[in-house]
C-alpha cells in the first residue's frame, strides 16, 4: 500500500475566487505550484486532487463543466512535468448531509479504496479548517497553507483546538516539509 498526498484545489493550486472558479479562463495558478508539483511527482507518493464543488449542487456549474475544468487542470499540472493520480470531488451543497463534502472524510476514504492508500502515511494538503478536519476524520496529517483561505482560516483551526496542525507558507513549503520527513 502506498502513501498519499492529497491536495486541495482553490487556494492551493490555483486561486480561490469568492464567486467560485466557473470556467477554465478563471483558473490562475499561485505562484511556485508547478515546480513544486514537478517535485512531488518525482516521489513515490500518489498524489490525490480533493475539492468541494457545490457550485454543482448550487446550479451554478454543470458536473462536465467541473470535470473539464479539473481534466484541463490536470493537463497542465502535467505539461509542467508534475501528475495527479486521482481527481476526487464532492458536488453537494453544505446543507446536502453527503458523507463526500470536507470536513466530512469520504472523499479520502474513496481515494484511499481506489488507490490502494495508506492514510496513516499519507497527507492533506488545504487552505481551510474543513481541509484540516477532514484529514484527521481520514487519519491523515493535515498541511494549512497560508494562500488561499488559509490566512483567515488560521484562527479558527486554532480555535477548534488543532495547535499541532502544520501551518505553512504555500505549497512549495509543504512539499518541501512533506519531502524532508523521514520515509514511514
Amino acid at each position: 500500500m502506498a502513501a498519499a498526498v492529497f491536495l486541495d484545489r482553490d487556494g492551493v493550486i490555483n486561486e480561490n475566487r469568492d464567486d467560485y472558479v466557473k470556467g477554465w479562463e478563471e483558473i490562475r495558478f499561485l505562484p511556485g505550484v508547478f515546480q513544486a508539483l514537478a517535485r512531488l511527482a518525482a516521489t513515490p507518493f500518489r498524489i490525490g486532487l480533493v475539492t468541494n464543488q457545490s457550485a454543482i449542487g448550487r446550479g451554478i456549474l454543470t458536473t462536465e463543466q467541473v470535470e473539464e475544468i479539473n481534466r484541463r487542470l490536470v493537463e497542465e499540472i502535467e505539461a509542467h512535468g508534475g501528475r495527479i493520480d486521482g481527481v476526487y470531488y464532492c458536488p453537494h451543497r453544505p446543507d446536502d448531509g453527503c458523507d463526500c463534502r470536507k470536513p466530512r472524510p469520504g472523499l479520502l476514504l474513496r481515494a484511499a479504496r481506489e488507490l490502494d492508500l495508506e492514510l496513516d502515511r499519507s497527507y492533506l494538503i488545504g487552505d481551510a479548517a474543513s481541509d484540516v478536519e477532514a484529514a484527521m476524520a481520514a487519519g491523515c496529517r493535515p498541511i494549512l497553507v497560508l494562500s488561499g483561505l488559509g490566512q483567515r482560516q488560521r484562527l479558527l483551526v486554532q480555535q477548534q483546538g488543532y495547535d499541532h496542525v502544520l501551518v505553512v507558507r504555500d505549497l512549495a513549503e509543504a512539499v518541501g516539509l512533506i519531502l524532508s520527513q523521514p520515509a514511514t
